[in-house]
């Protein structure tokens, strides 16, 4: 059995994350996968067995998504698209898949119909056709209802599933996107999808320590350069060892900067692939709200602090953190309150909270694998 599964992040590294636990998922259940990116993978994503296809690369301008440019910093245009296009009509033919995943397409990444639609025709046209599937993130971005029932229009058009990577307990599709009723039909909760690196940290490291961590390090810089400062503030946390971790795509010399203005009690270092151990080890997890962060601390039962991300029109991370604080499990600083004093008082206020072992389902990539597998044995 053959897997293809396209994935394009534009600024943090979330989806590339997910859909590379899903390919490994995959390839443990004996699929042949082929992990089709747009972007280049993080290191922590695990691609041995999967052949791995890039597309020419593309990334967000600008933390507001305003426009889609190349690795160069120039705008795409109609050979861009052209060029990504050819590349998956061909892979259509070459893999002739038995799966067909697409991540977050078509309820996010609107903008890279252009490639896809064309890639799904195709599938459809075919005397025999692949499953396919829309793996979705628990929460998506509220977009304007025009634009989201031409999204509806595309599953219904060319879709067999929409996986959703969430626990239906905790949050389902109506509560962020107004044409969750009409798709109804095509909706499978699959629990949240744990992409956590089994890495340990070695011993010491973590007992007892405030982890701050922004993600992949495009945004969330200020709750870094808070929290040098934040601790001296802080009447509970002042004691213990912080442990600040700035993603691979801080810039060196701003993670120079960072290091250097470290005062004593603060360590600063590059991200960690051992980030969940340490995590299960940890006093208190300080971070924005992203997905993948945000189910390593549903793993690991540590409390809490969020700083959503929400700049331009960003909604996803803010509704999760306040999902989050209403079950108990954090404290929110909205990022436009953002200080190192505001930061000092939530650590101590998070610092209170005692979270216990959640019902959430975690095992969300090992079921969205068998299930695909059973509807492509189904043909449905």
């Amino acid at each position: 059995m053959r897997a293809l599964i396209w994935v394009q992040h534009l600024l943090g590294v979330g989806h590339a994350v997910r859909a590379g636990a899903i390919a490994r998922a995959l390839r443990e259940e004996g699929v042949a996968v082929t992990l089709v990116t747009g972007a280049s993978l993080p290191g922590s994503v695990d691609t041995q067995g999967i052949e791995v296809t890039p597309l020419p690369a593309a990334r967000a301008s600008d933390p507001a998504f305003s426009a889609i440019i190349d690795d160069n910093g120039r705008k795409v245009d109609d050979a861009f698209w052209q060029r990504r296009r050819d590349i998956l009509l061909a892979l259509a033919d070459r893999i002739d898949p038995d799966i067909v995943v697409t991540e977050a397409f078509p309820l996010a990444r609107r903008a890279f119909r252009t490639e896809l639609v064309p890639f799904l025709q195709k599938l459809r046209a075919k005397p025999r056709q692949p499953i396919i599937a829309a793996s979705v993130r628990d929460i998506l971005v509220r977009k304007p209802p025009d634009k989201e029932k031409a999204m509806a229009d595309l599953a219904l058009a060319y879709y067999d599933k929409l996986l959703i990577h969430s626990d239906p307990q905790l949050v389902r599709l109506e509560h962020s996107f107004g044409e969750a009723e009409r798709l109804a039909p095509l909706v499978t909760y699959t629990g949240y999808v744990n992409s956590s690196s089994t890495v340990p940290a070695p011993d010491g490291d973590g007992e007892g320590e405030v982890i701050v961590s922004c993600g992949g390090g495009a945004v969330g810089q200020a709750i870094l350069r808070a929290a040098l400062s934040a601790r001296l503030h802080s009447s509970n946390a002042a004691t213990c060892l912080w442990r600040v971790l700035a993603g691979p795509h801080l810039s060196p010399a701003d993670f120079a900067a960072l290091a250097k203005a470290a005062p004593t009690g603060i360590v600063v270092e590059r991200a960690r692939r051992d980030f969940p151990d340490l995590l299960k080890r940890a006093r208190l997890s300080v971070s924005q709200a992203g997905y993948n962060t945000a189910v390593d601390i549903l793993q690991a039962k540590v409390p809490a602090l969020f700083v959503p991300f929400a700049a331009g029109s960003e909604t996803e991370q803010t509704q999760r953190a306040d999902l989050f604080a209403i079950n108990g499990l954090a404290v929110v600083v909205p990022e436009e309150a953002l200080s190192a004093e505001n930061l000092a008082r939530a650590v101590d206020q998070a610092m209170q909270l005692r979270p216990m072992a959640v019902p959430f389902s975690l095992d969300g990539a090992q079921k969205t694998a068998k299930l695909l597998i059973a509807a492509a044995k189904r043909g449905s």
